[in-house]
């Protein structure tokens, strides 16, 4: 629930952000001067990126969630047992000990999106945070392309 609360917050503060640029670029823009012009059409493509991105983000988030419910619901979710810190952090060792058994499960069986999804959750806990979403994003367009059959 917290991790929700943040990205309500962080989600806030960047729409605020994005509001702001635009206000600043369309004084530029309406300014009549050359560089003010310039610097405003720059800015424009600025609030542009930012909201597609959050956008991206969100939906990413939502969508891994569902996933992540969906999974849970079949008992799907990894079993194992693994040590954890206080902060709830899995063990980076325990995490790298179970790790290949779930590569070798999605490069055997690379169309299903439950075997990506655990192994995103396997990237996560063993730190990697790129391949995780990676990883995920793959099992999201994975479950997308079954569901539209």
């Amino acid at each position: 629930m917290s991790a929700r609360i943040g990205v309500a917050v962080m989600a806030v503060l960047l729409a605020l952000y994005i509001a702001l640029v635009a206000q600043r670029a369309w004084l530029l823009l309406t300014s009549g001067e050359g560089v003010g012009v310039a610097i405003g059409m720059a800015l424009v493509v600025l609030p542009v990126i930012a909201a597609w991105a959050l956008g991206r983000e969100l939906w990413f988030g939502v969508r891994a969630g569902q996933l992540g419910r969906r999974l849970e619901a079949e008992g799907g979710l990894p079993d194992e047992e693994v040590a954890v810190f206080p902060s709830g952090r899995v063990v980076r060792e325990d995490a790298d000990a179970v790790f290949p058994r779930y590569r070798e499960a999605a490069h055997a069986h690379p169309d299903d999106w439950r075997v990506w999804f655990r192994l995103g959750l396997a990237y996560d806990a063993a730190g990697d945070r790129r391949r995780a979403r990676e990883a995920i994003r793959r099992a999201i367009r994975l479950e997308s392309a079954e569901r539209s059959r």
